[in-house]
């Protein structure tokens, strides 16, 4: 486990097992390997008009994951260990399913998201259920994180779940997925992107959600780094 600095943002992923396909796809993709850190070369995609590495910059920092809980940093009297315990038992409670996924459209990112709106209910209630077991020990955001997320354009109901909960796009309002691209502008771009990775999901197989990890950002400017990896209560060590 990498060490966590009071100027460190923790955030509770989704992230396939290291041993799979998918976490291999995915990485690859991306450019790097948040496990090992590892850079990594991504695929050459003729069909693009650009590098893929071009493409995700931003993903490529946060690493390849599913947010279940975003980036926080620890509360005042909290601790690295009390994070760690909190989501350990969180995760126990959890039980591992396998979820079909299918490349979409999200404004102007492209990403993978649940086939089935089924799936995608037991995801978000996961999701919430992890957010309350983690409450007490999240900072709130400071004046500049909720200016700029004031800044993006809220509805009501993001609007006051920041306020609740520094972050508008949690509970109801939460859409797990795996992100694929920065904002992409090329309408074609994205079709070619989205097209690239619903054949790729159908080679993959459905997802083995089976674990989730404890990511850190050691400071603003660095990625993320997978420090800590949570097996779900059924899923022994293969998460």
């Amino acid at each position: 486990m990498s060490a966590w600095t009071n100027d460190a943002r923790i955030a509770l992923y989704y992230a396939p097992p290291s041993a799979s396909a998918w976490w291999q796809a995915g990485s690859e993709w991306l450019g790097r390997d948040a496990e090992s850190g590892q850079s990594m070369e991504p695929p050459r995609v003729p069909a693009l008009a650009q590098p893929v590495a071009s493409l995700t910059v931003a993903p490529r920092r946060y690493g390849w994951h599913g947010t279940l809980v975003p980036p926080f940093h620890i509360a005042e009297g909290g601790t690295r260990d009390e994070v760690v315990a909190a989501a350990k038992a969180w995760a126990k409670k959890i039980s591992s399913f396998n979820v079909p996924m299918q490349a979409a459209e999200m404004d102007r990112f492209v990403a993978l998201r649940a086939a089935q709106p089924e799936h995608d209910e037991v995801i978000r209630d996961i999701a919430a259920s992890a957010l309350h077991a983690l409450a007490s020990l999240r900072a709130r955001p400071s004046h500049e994180d909720t200016q700029r997320r004031l800044a993006s354009g809220l509805n009501a109901r993001q609007l006051a779940l920041l306020h609740e909960w520094g972050y508008p796009y949690v509970l109801d309002e939460f859409r797990f997925h795996m992100t694929l691209s920065d904002s992409i502008d090329s309408a074609p771009l994205r079709a070619a992107i989205r097209t690239l990775w619903r054949a790729r999901s159908e080679t993959l197989g459905p997802l083995p959600f089976h674990g989730a990890a404890l990511f850190v950002q050691e400071n603003r400017g660095a990625p993320f780094s997978l420090s800590q990896r949570l097996s779900f209560g059924d899923a022994g060590e293969s998460a």
